[in-house]
């Protein structure tokens, strides 16, 4: 009977483990109101033997957007939100032009980062493996813009999304790294004024 027992649970714990479903990982992404790290963006090219590596910081607020902040090998600063994608001048923060991809891009990664699988769901076709503490999430593209820019995106991450790669049709990838994200509650100063300029 013990062991009736004990198997009955560990068949219940992976019945549990199996029903994480796009939902959950969306509460559980959106859960925190800040989310900040470093970041490690590799730029695979067919055409160079090495990747091209920045390095960086970026804050994800749930509710004004990202700031996406390059520091090596060049420091760029930008922020992607609902309006689209500035970028910080000597001037203040510029609005990049209405670029088609560059707004699809940035409409992707605001909604990888948050977890909004409706969002997603337009453009793509969600496969979602793992649990809660380990899931991996595959976007295949349905849109005819994102079909001719990625053949997939696969995601990874536990608490929070820890990577991202960006499989090109022309066989370019692009590798987005974020170790030790941190979950918070509110902005720094300095963030809430990055996001109110």
């Amino acid at each position: 009977m013990k062991r009736l027992l004990v198997c009955l649970g560990l068949w219940l714990l992976s019945q549990s483990a199996l029903a994480f479903d796009l939902d959950e990982l969306s509460a559980q992404l959106a859960t925190p109101a800040v989310v900040r790290g470093p970041l490690i963006q590799e730029k695979h090219l067919r055409a160079l033997p090495q990747p091209l590596t920045s390095r960086g910081q970026f804050v994800l607020s749930r509710d004004l957007g990202l700031l996406w902040q390059l520091q090596r090998p060049l420091k760029q600063d930008y922020r992607i939100d609902s309006q689209g994608i500035a970028k910080r001048t000597a001037s203040g923060w510029q609005q990049q032009p209405g670029q088609d991809v560059a707004a699809q891009q940035s409409r992707l990664f605001l909604a990888v980062l948050k977890g909004d699988h409706s969002g997603l769901s337009k453009d793509f076709q969600l496969q979602l493996s793992g649990t809660a503490a380990a899931w991996q999430l595959r976007l295949v593209p349905n849109s005819v813009l994102l079909k001719q820019i990625f053949s997939n995106i696969q995601i990874d991450g536990g608490a929070l999304v820890q990577r991202i790669e960006l499989q090109e049709t022309q066989g370019d990838r692009t590798v987005l790294r974020l170790p030790d994200s941190q979950a918070g509650d509110a902005l720094t100063e300095q963030e809430q004024r990055d996001f109110a300029q």
